[in-house]
């Protein structure tokens, strides 16, 4: 990639938050963050952002509900929703380019999907990650 790459990651958790940012800054990245999901499309609806991280689970909108709003926006925008529960409940499936479970990634592998994701663009191969 030729210039650095802005993330919005958007998650209420303020260790998470800040865990991601400091991953993603160390490796070049900018780093736009959101502590509540009407947070995160504020955000989005104002800055341009070349992917998006998601907490599954947050206390005003589920990431599934602003993932969706965001591919509604820019469809070719990928969206990874992170998740600390298996299985994933199957309204979930489909809204996001990539599933990751909290506990099951390394920083490497989470820095090493951002990057194909942000070279494949539209024609992501990716697999989400499958319910257990």
């Amino acid at each position: 990639m030729d210039r650095t790459a802005t993330v919005l990651i958007i998650d209420d958790e303020k260790e998470q938050l800040m865990l991601r940012k400091m991953l993603l800054e160390t490796a070049g990245h900018r780093v736009l963050t959101a502590h509540s999901g009407k947070e995160g499309l504020r955000v989005f609806r104002s800055e341009t952002v070349d992917a998006v991280i998601i907490d599954y689970w947050m206390g005003d909108l589920k990431g599934t509900a602003v993932a969706s709003e965001m591919k509604r926006l820019h469809p070719s925008i990928p969206v990874i929703i992170f998740s600390a529960f298996r299985p994933l409940p199957d309204e979930a499936l489909g809204k996001a380019d990539v599933w990751l479970v909290k506990a099951e990634i390394e920083p490497t592998e989470l820095l090493q999907i951002i990057d194909q994701l942000l070279s494949s663009g539209s024609n992501r191969s990716l697999p989400s990650t499958p319910p257990a």
